[in-house]
C-alpha cells in the first residue's frame, strides 16, 4: 500500500511556507518533489548575474526573481538537497527569504507558477512516512515535538521520533509473528502427540506478550499529562481568591481581580510550566445561587470543569465562617482535591479543628495570595500530585505512551490477547486462537503504520501544520 501512495505523490512537487505566519528575521519556502531543483534553477539568480542552481547541500547567496520579466522578489539564501538523503527522501529545496508576509507570499506564488502545488498540512512529513524514512508513530512524534511545552514533553517526543517506541512495537510484533508461524504449522500439520505441549507453551507466550503490552499501557497516563498537561480546576465561592491564585501561578495578570463577587463569569484556561511539569489551569466562575443568566451558564461550566479535572483546588475564605461556602465540597473526590483556606491576611475565623473537619481527609494549606511563600507551597503540592499521577516522576526516563491512538491500539491488542488466552485455555481449535492473534498483529501494525488504512493516515497528517 505504501508504494502505491508513494507513486501517486512522486509525480508532483509541493511547496509551502515552513515557518510560522507573521513577521520575523527569516521565512522559509520549502519544496519537495521531482521538479524542485528545476523550479529553483528557474527563479534563483546568483549575484554575478544569470541563473544558477546552487551546488547540492551548499547554502548559496543570491536573489529570487521572476524568470518571465526579471522582477526581483527578494534577497535570499537557497539550498538544494538531492534525494534520497532528505527529510522526504525526495529532491528538496529551501529558500530562506526575509521573514515578512509580503516577500514570503510573493516567493511562494512565484514557485507555484513554475509548476509546484501548494502542500497540504503535514504533507512533507506524510511523504517521509510513505517513502519509508519514518514510520507512522515517528511521524506523529514530529507534531508532539513541535507542540511540546516542557522539556520533559520534548524529550518524550524526541525519544519516539528517534524510533525507540517503534523498536519496542516491532519487537512485540515479531513475537506475535513467531506465534502465528507456529500456529500455522500446527494447523497445517497437526500432530496429536504434541497437542497438549503446544497449548501450554502457546498460553505462556501469549501471556508474556500481554504483560509487555500492559507494561507499555502503564505509561499512558504519564504520557497524557506530559502531552496535555495536568488539568487543575480552581473552584470556590465568589471572591475567595481563585483568580488571584491563577494570576500568581501564571506570574501574570490573566484573570480580572476585584472585590466585586462574580467578576469571573466563565472558565478561563491557561497553561503553566511548574518546574518541568505541564499544568492546565482552569479558573472557574464563583459557585453560588444567582438569577443572572450569564453567571449561571458560567457556574454550569465550572461544575463541568470540576468533573473533568485531574486535580481540584477548592478555595475557602478562612476569614469567613459562612457554612455555605463549604457546600461545594460535598460529593467531591477527596483523593483528587487540595483545599486552600485562603485570606489569612484578614485573620482566621476557622479553627484548626474546623479546617481539618472541612478538608475531610484531603490535603490542605492555609494561604494568603499576598504572600509569595503561600503560592510556592501551592505550586509544590500541585507538582507533587502531578508527579504521583500516572507515576510521572518515576517514568521520566522510561517508556511513555503519549498518543491516544497508540493507547487505543495497545488496549485493542491486549483485549485480543485475553481472548486468545481464554480460547487456548479452553482447548478451542487453534484456528480460533489464530484469529485473535491475527488481531493483535494488526493492532500493533496500526501503531507504526504497517497495517493502517489510508483514511487513518489522512486523519493523522491532517492535524499537522502547513509546511511540515
Amino acid at each position: 500500500m505504501e508504494q502505491v501512495f508513494a507513486n501517486a505523490f512522486s509525480e508532483e512537487t509541493i511547496a509551502a511556507i515552513a515557518t510560522p505566519a507573521g513577521e520575523g528575521g527569516i521565512g522559509i519556502i520549502r519544496l519537495s518533489g521531482p521538479k524542485a531543483p528545476e523550479i529553483l534553477g528557474a527563479v534563483f539568480r546568483a549575484p554575478a548575474g544569470g541563473q544558477k542552481l546552487p551546488e547540492p547541500r551548499m547554502m548559496t547567496y543570491g536573489f529570487i526573481s521572476d524568470p518571465v520579466d526579471g522582477t526581483l522578489i527578494d534577497e535570499v539564501l537557497a539550498v538544494y538537497m538531492p534525494a534520497p538523503k532528505t527529510y522526504t527522501k525526495e529532491d528538496v529545496v529551501e529558500i530562506h527569504c526575509h521573514g515578512g508576509r509580503v516577500p514570503l507570499t510573493r516567493a511562494l506564488e512565484l514557485v507555484l507558477r513554475q509548476g509546484a502545488r501548494l502542500a497540504e498540512p503535514g504533507e512533507f512529513t506524510k511523504r517521509a512516512f510513505l517513502n519509508g524514512r519514518i514510520d507512522l508513530s515517528q511521524a506523529e512524534a514530529v507534531m508532539d515535538l513541535i507542540d511540546a511545552r516542557t522539556t520533559e514533553a520534548a524529550d518524550a517526543a524526541l525519544d519516539q521520533l528517534r524510533g525507540r517506541f517503534s523498536e519496542e512495537i516491532g519487537a512485540l510484533r515479531q513475537k506475535v509473528t513467531d506465534i502465528l508461524v507456529d500456529l500455522a504449522v500446527n494447523i497445517d500439520y497437526p500432530d496429536e502427540d504434541i497437542e497438549e505441549v503446544t497449548y501450554r507453551d502457546l498460553i505462556a507466550r501469549l501471556k508474556a506478550v500481554k504483560d509487555d503490552i500492559t507494561d507499555l499501557l502503564s505509561g499512558a497516563e504519564a504520557g497524557r499529562i506530559l502531552k496535555e498537561g495536568l488539568a487543575v480546576a480552581i473552584i470556590g465561592a465568589p471572591n475567595v481568591g481563585k483568580s488571584s491564585l491563577m494570576n500568581r501561578l501564571l506570574r501574570e495578570s490573566r484573570a480580572i481581580v476585584t472585590e466585586i463577587p462574580g467578576t469571573t463569569r466563565d472558565t478561563i484556561e491557561e497553561f503553566a510550566n511548574l518546574k518541568g511539569v505541564p499544568i492546565r489551569l482552569i479558573d472557574t466562575a464563583g459557585i453560588r445561587e444567582t438569577g443572572d443568566l450569564v453567571e449561571r451558564i458560567g457556574i454550569d461550566r465550572s461544575r463541568k470543569s470540576m468533573e473533568e479535572a485531574d486535580l481540584i483546588i477548592a478555595m475557602l475564605d478562612v476569614s469567613a465562617s459562612d457554612p455555605a461556602q463549604t457546600e461545594i465540597l460535598e460529593g467531591l473526590d477527596r483523593r483528587k482535591m487540595l483545599v486552600l483556606f485562603n485570606k489569612t491576611d484578614r485573620g482566621p475565623a476557622l479553627s484548626e479543628e474546623e479546617m481539618e473537619r472541612i478538608a475531610d481527609g484531603a490535603p490542605y494549606l492555609v494561604t494568603s495570595m499576598l504572600d509569595r511563600a503561600s503560592v510556592d507551597r501551592v505550586e509544590e503540592k500541585i507538582r507533587d500530585f502531578a508527579l504521583a499521577e500516572g507515576e510521572l516522576g518515576s517514568r521520566r526516563n522510561s517508556r511513555i505512551v503519549t498518543s491516544v491512538r497508540h493507547k487505543a491500539m495497545l488496549e485493542e491488542a491486549a483485549s485480543s490477547l485475553e481472548d486468545a488466552v481464554r480460547a487456548a485455555e479452553s482447548g478451542a481449535p487453534l484456528e480460533i486462537v489464530d484469529i485473535d492473534v491475527e488481531n493483535v498483529y494488526r493492532a500493533l501494525g496500526f501503531i507504526t503504520g504497517d497495517s493502517v488504512q489510508s483514511d487513518v493516515i489522512d486523519e493523522v497528517f491532517s492535524r499537522f501544520c502547513l509546511g511540515k
